[in-house]
């Protein structure tokens, strides 16, 4: 079982991770994300878990910790939207490049009586 854990402390490290993960069972794995600009973590992390009963008491266990000097927020992670961007809201940037106008779109077509 993949778990998120937010609101990680910038100094939170794949092995502090780990090592937290590992009192309550056999941890697969523990990665801090970090930025590949900065190379400052991005306060977030996933720890990999094989046995989901481990995972859960994990989750129950951690939820609402400190670590670091942060009260960690710890639940199973969501997989990522398709094509591995952030859901589009519809809004501006979101992807629907047809502009205003016209009957299909449902926009302003710019009519009306004109002079």
């Amino acid at each position: 079982m993949n778990l998120y854990v937010g609101n990680l402390s910038f100094k939170t490290t794949d092995a502090s991770l780990q090592a937290l993960f590992q009192a309550h069972g056999q941890v697969q794995s523990a990665r801090v994300v970090m930025d590949r600009d900065s190379g400052r973590s991005k306060g977030f992390g996933f720890v990999e878990m094989d046995n989901s009963a481990e995972a859960t008491a994990a989750i129950n266990a951690l939820n609402g910790t400190d670590l670091d000097g942060r009260s960690i927020n710890v639940n199973e992670a969501r997989p990522k939207p398709e094509g591995g961007g952030r859901p589009s809201s519809g809004g501006f940037g979101s992807g629907d490049r047809r502009g205003g106008g016209g009957e299909r779109s449902g926009g302003y077509s710019g009519g009306g009586n004109r002079i």
